[in-house]
């Protein structure tokens, strides 16, 4: 997760992840949680991440409180300052890495390969490993630099979803655009969901004006 808005995301795809039976390794990078505190209110505390990653996705995208249940026995986290940490190395085992939401500075680190901190590194190690690398760029309008930057993301093998909710499945509330962003990620990742409302096509047969 790193320091984009759009922390309703990040908390959707691992409320997913968690209810397919997916273990997760988190990283929170230090300028997300700025954001988080922005948009939520919540402290992410290294020392208490339990407690607060609770809280945090136990709201809906409108901020209230106790709308979603969790169970984090399959969540471990690691400090983003963690270099040493397992999602470092090349042998630590793992499907691949989703960056939700991602930065256009998180995008330019891994693209250049900087490995500042344990976001890039663990990315720079899924593209080295030929793993699954989904990146949620949220930012708008994007510039010529950030266009190649994530052309060298998709050419290294990495998928590039942008966080652009879509309007035909139905949305009533902001959590159905959320969701719909959230399941396109998981898709790209391989992860069966229950998010939103798939398109099966025009059976009435008629045109659609576009």
């Amino acid at each position: 997760m790193s320091g984009a808005s759009g922390t309703p995301y990040a908390a959707a795809v691992l409320r997913a992840l968690l209810a397919a039976g997916e273990s997760v390794d988190l990283v929170v990078s230090r300028a997300s949680r700025l954001t988080l505190l922005d948009e939520t209110g919540i402290s992410f505390r290294d020392a208490h991440w339990r407690d607060d990653l609770r809280e945090w996705l136990a709201r809906g995208a409108d901020g209230k409180p106790g709308t979603f249940t969790v169970d984090l026995d399959a969540v471990r986290y690691w400090a983003a300052g963690d270099l040493a940490a397992g999602p470092s190395s090349g042998s630590y085992p793992s499907k691949g890495m989703l960056i939700v939401p991602a930065s256009t500075a998180c995008v330019a680190g891994v693209a250049l390969g900087l490995s500042k901190d344990l976001l890039q590194r663990a990315a720079s190690v899924t593209l080295k490993e030929r793993r699954t690398l989904v990146v949620a760029v949220r930012e708008t309008p994007l510039n010529g630099q950030t266009l190649r930057q994530l052309v060298a993301l998709d050419d290294a093998g990495a998928t590039v979803v942008p966080a652009s909710p879509a309007f035909y499945a139905g949305a009533t509330h902001i959590q159905d655009l959320v969701d719909f962003v959230a399941g396109r990620v998981l898709d790209a990742a391989g992860v069966e969901h229950g998010l939103y409302r798939r398109w099966q096509g025009d059976l009435g047969g008629g045109s659609r004006t576009t």
